[in-house]
């Protein structure tokens, strides 16, 4: 058997769990924030979009990294469902910094939208270092 035969199964069980967790948890984020984004981007709302491009940016980051470095599928759901809590509290952090996001957000003001996505982003590639292990060593 070969390196490829061997790995390649674990490669696509890994990559297609990685892949369904970012599609659940945007869809869990979406379901949970007080603006319907989905609705606001087929209207046309452009900051909508930029805030829902930083959660799902911010929530790819870190699974990515986990799917990197974790040794097993659980260990890889795990910090897939913390990097989703730390996204909803991101928006929680700056929801009480800027007051109003989803208005903000509604009314299609571009530059809470900007911050909103840019702490998203921050937020998920801080987390994705964390928890990067540079000793596991795993090819």
């Amino acid at each position: 058997m070969s390196a490829f035969d061997a790995a390649f199964p674990r490669f696509l069980m890994s990559t297609g769990m990685a892949g369904v967790m970012l599609l659940i948890a945007s869809t869990v984020y979406v379901l949970l924030t007080p603006w319907k984004e989905l609705a606001l981007v087929k209207d046309g709302n452009a900051s909508a979009g930029v805030a829902l491009a930083g959660a799902i940016g911010g929530l790819a980051i870190p699974i990515a990294s986990t799917l990197a470095s974790s040794v097993s599928l659980p260990e890889l759901v795990l910090w897939g469902a913390i990097a989703l809590l730390m996204q909803l509290i991101t928006y929680r952090i700056v929801d009480l910094i800027l007051r109003g996001i989803p208005r903000r957000i509604s009314n299609d003001e571009m530059g809470a939208a900007v911050v909103l996505a840019a702490a998203k982003l921050g937020t998920g590639l801080i987390f994705a270092a964390g928890l990067w292990d540079p000793v596991l060593q795993r090819i």
